[in-house]
């Protein structure tokens, strides 16, 4: 096992792991910006060094620096979080070429997945459904206009190299293509600097359901059910839960089967997101994420189980300390992602936090780095917490949802609590009627009142 440990990521996911090193008797290394000094991370870990300015490409996303407080630390392992570097296969073989372990995939196994095109044809290969679509990219519009055609329309346009929703644009009918398929590349291009794109079936009511898998690079690996994450915000999750309010146990056993299988069947190592758009009783493989999720929380409630300890240990050449046959599901559980933003717009609000009180009691979790007087910085994402619930049954989870939201308190800068408290006044949030387009539509009503 690993005597230190360097975090490279920052705010409530650098706290997570962290966490973990100490319930397993690892020193941690925080790494920090200058806008970061004090934040809790640095206060937390065991030691702290400084990377770089303020801007994330000369800190949290400078490889070298990051190598460097490696060197000068003595820390032997480097946890990525999520975010930032964590997907960036080129970091991954630095960090193995200094002598020091990634916790996390090969880079062979972030490269396959991070470009769309091969990691649908990869899933494809080794039988997890897929999306009906083109094979590979697509050169010019008169090819996009074929394909469009030949699965009827509307189809959806992504990018090969894309994440987070850029690069995606739809088009309803042969008219919309050439506009969809241009604006596409041109989106995918600025973000990725790649403009190649492949097109898809859009389905028009799914949800967004995901496997969570473990594998411990010799070829064995498990699932831990599902996890819903359909209430989303221009394709970024706002609400998850585990197990999802529409899957059947029988769904459950056979796509987290098939999942299990195609990541043993590869030696994954570590901990995987295999995602799926869910239609009419049928799974469509979309993505898959080698990394840990900001929505891992809920898993772990439902199944009792530390996956950032889990990581730790597999990276560490150790077994999963659980089997198979250990997991079971326990109640039900659901995170809300809590943003530094102004509502209705969604614009960001960085700030000094004046007074912070989280929520406590029975099933309730509350992963944020924030404290009273500290102030957000304006150059980073806006999350600035999750909070977490879990119940013996959906129906009390929402309820102490409820409830935890209304002992919360984030004084001097605007947040997304407010989204929530309205949520759990709709009828279809309390029966899970909804899918990856019933959140978009909502907000254009609530904004409106």
């Amino acid at each position: 096992m690993f005597d230190k440990i360097l975090i490279a990521n920052r705010g409530e996911i650098a706290l997570r792991v962290i966490r973990a090193c100490r319930e397993m008797g690892i020193a941690s290394v925080a790494v920090h910006s200058t806008a970061d000094a004090d934040a809790m991370h640095v206060r937390m870990a065991d030691e702290a060094i400084c990377i770089g300015p303020a801007p994330g490409t000369q800190s949290y996303l400078h490889m070298p620096a990051i190598i460097s407080a490696c060197e000068i630390t003595g820390a032997q392992a480097i946890h990525p979080g999520y975010g930032f570097l964590s997907e960036n296969a080129r970091f991954v073989q630095i960090v193995q070429d200094h002598g020091l372990t990634f916790i996390g995939p090969t880079a062979d196994h972030i490269n396959i997945m991070g470009d769309k095109i091969t990691a649908k044809d990869t899933m494809k290969a080794l039988g997890v459904p897929c999306v009906p679509g083109s094979d590979g990219g697509v050169p010019d519009l008169a090819a996009a206009r074929a394909i469009g055609e030949e699965f009827g329309y509307p189809v959806i346009v992504k990018a090969t190299a894309g994440g987070g929703g850029r690069g995606m644009k739809v088009a309803q009918n042969a008219a919309d293509m050439e506009i969809a398929f241009s604006s596409a590349r041109s989106e995918a291009k600025a973000a990725f600097g790649n403009d190649e794109c492949y097109i898809e079936k859009y389905l028009t009511t799914p949800r967004h359901i995901e496997i969570q898998v473990f594998g411990d690079g010799k070829g064995n690996a498990v699932h831990l059910g599902e996890r819903d994450c359909s209430l989303q915000r221009r394709h970024q999750k706002v609400f998850e839960e585990a197990p999802g309010p529409a899957i059947s146990p029988e769904e459950r056993a056979e796509i987290g089967a098939v999942c299990a299988k195609a990541v043993a069947d590869i030696n994954y190592a570590g901990a995987g997101t295999i995602e799926f758009l869910y239609e009419k009783g049928e799974f469509y493989f979309i993505e898959m994420n080698t990394r840990l999720q900001v929505e891992h929380p809920v898993t772990e409630a439902i199944f009792g189980v530390d996956l950032v300890r889990e990581q730790i240990r597999v990276a560490a050449g150790l077994p999963l300390s659980f089997s198979k046959d250990d997991l079971q599901i326990n109640g039900h559980a659901i995170e809300v992602r809590l943003n530094a933003e102004k509502l209705p717009s969604f614009t960001p609000s960085p700030g000094r936090i004046s007074q912070y009180h989280a929520p406590g009691g029975l099933g309730v979790r509350m992963d944020s780095a924030i404290y009273d007087g500290y102030s957000i910085p304006p150059y980073y994402d806006s999350l600035i917490g999750k909070l977490i619930v879990h119940g013996r049954d959906r129906p009390e989870a929402l309820a102490r949802l409820n409830r935890a939201l209304g002992e919360l308190i984030i004084d001097g800068i605007d947040t997304t609590v407010p989204l929530f408290h309205a949520l759990l006044e709709e009828a279809d949030i309390h029966s899970g009627d909804y899918n990856i387009h019933w959140l978009e539509h909502w907000l254009d009503s609530w904004a409106d009142r």
